[in-house]
């Protein structure tokens, strides 16, 4: 019980964090998750992800982004949100959940690469990501 209470106490959870965009369609192939906390990594993490379109504007000088990339995926149906962060123990713990079609589902048969990317406030230490049971 004294455990329990301690790591809730060593826990802040926030608001949910500024969505920039997400979608099924990413130049990003790779699943990976990225924290960004400058303009030249931000330009270049977009120029990778969606080179066709503006770059969203981020103030560094208060915020990061933190993102989730799934990677190509077989047929539409599947998904991911960055659903809310907290900090634990001195990190930035970002939390994000999954969804695949359901089995036995008919879904359209093409590539998709589904991403999410947020805008959280900045802060130092260590990010983790952690994915949650959909």
């Amino acid at each position: 019980m004294l455990t329990l209470l301690v790591m809730a106490m060593t826990q802040t959870v926030f608001a949910a964090p500024r969505s920039i965009d997400k979608g099924a369609m990413s130049e990003v192939s790779m699943a990976r998750q990225v924290e960004v906390s400058n303009r030249e990594a931000w330009a270049a993490l977009w120029r990778e992800h969606a080179p066709n379109r503006p770059l969203p504007e981020v103030d560094f000088s208060r915020e990061i982004v933190v993102g989730v990339f799934l990677g190509t995926r077989p047929s539409a149906g599947f998904a991911v949100e960055i659903t809310g962060y907290r900090e634990d123990g001195g990190r930035l713990v970002v939390q994000y959940r999954e969804t695949t079609p359901p089995r036995g589902a008919i879904a359209a048969q093409m590539l998709v690469s589904p991403y999410h990317l947020v805008a959280v406030p900045k802060r130092a230490g260590p990010i983790a990501f952690e994915k949650l049971a959909s």
